[in-house]
């Protein structure tokens, strides 16, 4: 088996919490136990996902792949405790997960910054709408502004910046909050094709220095690879975890630096044949 690559071979309803993780237990931030979703639909009940279960520890950095349509993103709006699952549970710590505690953070495909506000009053609105805005957090906001390169931006207006210096704002409003968990939901793919590349860049930067636990839903493979710790993928509906693909870059890795690594094509390719077997 080539280092680095963890394959987990489920079956139709299976688990992938056994082995997912090579982290301990005790670790443990993100548990999802045997999730499954039906609803109706105009053709009678329709089964989107099926006794998912995974595991993600303090730090770590999660894609979920899988063809379109399958549920990704239902998935992760009942983590983030949008969604009311048909069975199973979702745990924060140990807890049941409470959208309104503000321990998840959730980042959509648009940015969605307030074109009447600043860039600095964007990145309080997360803290206005939580009753957390006080002193000290106005200040976090502005270290964090500053940390990562919009400060002499605060009094702009989102028209007056890039695709991605929106995108680098609209993640410093969520880590304004301080979540314990970020969800990503195809959070790049609204960009170009070169300005994304460099926004994953700078994304992974400011989420490995702030040590915050990602979970990314994306359709793109050299993303989930270059950017996550594991990859999850999903089968066609109802959704399995057919397989986990666990990465092993060097320390100071960067998602571009991951692309122009031998292993990366290794991933790619056995990624690729898992989402063509079970399209």
């Amino acid at each position: 088996m080539t280092q680095g690559l963890l394959p987990l071979k489920t079956q139709k309803g299976g688990s992938a919490l056994s082995g997912a993780n090579k982290l301990t237990m005790s670790s443990q931030l993100l548990t999802v136990e045997r999730l499954a979703l039906k609803y109706q639909s105009g053709n009678g009940e329709t089964e989107a996902l099926k006794n998912i279960s995974f595991s993600v520890s303090e730090g770590e950095y999660i894609s979920i792949v899988g063809p379109s349509g399958c549920g990704k993103s239902t998935l992760l709006s009942i983590i983030a405790g949008l969604l009311e699952p048909t069975a199973g549970r979702v745990l924060l710590d140990g807890l049941p997960v409470d959208p309104a505690s503000g321990g998840i953070g959730y980042m959509l495909q648009r940015d969605n910054l307030l074109e009447w506000r600043s860039i600095y009053k964007n990145v309080l609105l997360g803290l206005e709408i939580q009753g957390k805005l006080t002193e000290e957090s106005r200040e976090y906001a502005i270290t964090l502004l500053k940390n990562y390169g919009l400060y002499e931006f605060r009094d702009k207006y989102p028209a007056q910046l890039s695709g991605g210096m929106r995108q680098r704002a609209a993640l410093i409003r969520t880590l304004a909050t301080r979540p314990r968990l970020l969800l990503l939901d195809e959070a790049f793919s609204a960009l170009d094709y070169q300005t994304r590349l460099s926004v994953t860049d700078d994304v992974y930067r400011i989420l490995r220095k702030e040590n915050k636990t990602t979970l990314m839903v994306t359709h793109d493979i050299p993303e989930s690879i270059s950017m996550s710790d594991r990859v999850l993928i999903l089968s066609r509906r109802p959704a399995v975890i057919q397989s986990v693909c666990e990465t092993t870059f060097s320390d100071d890795r960067t998602p571009l630096r991951c692309r122009g690594d031998s292993r990366f094509s290794t991933y790619f390719n056995f990624i690729w044949k898992e989402l063509d077997v079970h399209e």
